[in-house]
């Protein structure tokens, strides 16, 4: 298969198999030479390629289709939370454990002649106060960069909410938030579209994938950039991405120019987006090269 077809696609989901393909989405997002991420020649100061590889590694068993069947996607952010803290010291994959929950569960919920989105729709429809504690508690243990206060359902105080009540309230200042609350809109109608088309151009797998994370940030400002350096800053990165796909700008200068000494303008959100991406696919059937 060398569409990304998440409409008609069904994958097998076995105990074995999803636990490869979560290891393997992680391990080909971090794999590939996207612009100002960690990359195997790129490390930050605080985090390296391979603390980015055990946590890949250690998300694995955590959603292995087992374990996935008997826990909540709260509970499921809690246990990646906990198992990557145990392999890495600082935070690595906070966004990708909080778009991986869901998808895993619609993945071993779904039904034979169900579509891998509407199954995750069913997923998020059902989550409940106890998620959104449990994803509170993971969150505020990480500290993700850029983390403030929030007027409303912020994750150092009680929920009172649903999870994906309370990550509508942020899906104005932050794009994995506004996944939980449009079915994943950026994943499936931007996300496999355009991994799509490189794929269909018959790219290597992880030239795609720089393709697909330039193209996300094309269209669509970095939320982690915009939380630590601003919104001009994010608006200014997205149109210097849209210059690199018009040609009018190296990938190799637009990398350099987002490589600052404190990471301000490291697109983190649109890394957890590619990674949530290229997990839906291989969840859908697609085989890379």
């Amino acid at each position: 298969m060398t569409r990304v077809d998440a409409t008609l696609a069904h994958a097998t989901v076995s105990r074995d198999l999803l636990q490869r393909q979560v290891e393997l989405a992680c391990l080909l997002e971090v794999s590939a030479a996207k612009p100002g991420n960690i990359t195997p020649i790129h490390d930050f100061s605080d985090t390296t390629y391979v603390d980015m590889v055990r946590s890949a590694l250690a998300l694995g068993p955590v959603f292995a289709c087992a374990r996935v069947g008997a826990r909540s996607v709260g509970e499921l952010i809690s246990d990646g939370v906990l198992a990557t803290e145990r392999v890495a010291d600082n935070n690595t994959n906070l966004g990708i454990v909080l778009l991986f929950a869901p998808l895993v569960r619609a993945a071993v919920l779904r039904r034979e002649d169900e579509t891998l989105r509407a199954a995750l729709e069913r997923v998020l429809a059902r989550l409940d106060v106890a998620d959104a504690a449990a994803a509170f508690e993971a969150i505020a243990r990480v500290q993700p960069g850029g983390l403030g206060g929030a007027p409303e359902h912020d994750v150092r105080a009680p929920a009172s909410v649903s999870l994906r009540a309370a990550m509508a309230a942020a899906a104005h200042r932050d794009s994995i938030a506004s996944e939980y609350a449009t079915g994943y809109q950026i994943v499936f109608e931007t996300g496999l579209p355009l991994l799509a088309d490189a794929l269909c151009d018959e790219v290597r797998a992880l030239d795609a994938i720089v393709s697909l994370h330039v193209g996300l940030l094309a269209g669509l400002p970095d939320s982690l950039i915009e939380r630590k350096a601003g919104p001009g800053a994010a608006r200014a990165v997205s149109v210097a991405a849209r210059e690199v796909l018009n040609g009018n700008r190296s990938l190799a200068d637009f990398d350099a120019s987002l490589r600052t000494a404190d990471h301000r303008l490291n697109p983190g959100t649109t890394a957890d987006l590619v990674a949530a991406t290229v997990l839906a696919a291989l969840l859908s059937g697609v085989r890379f090269r």
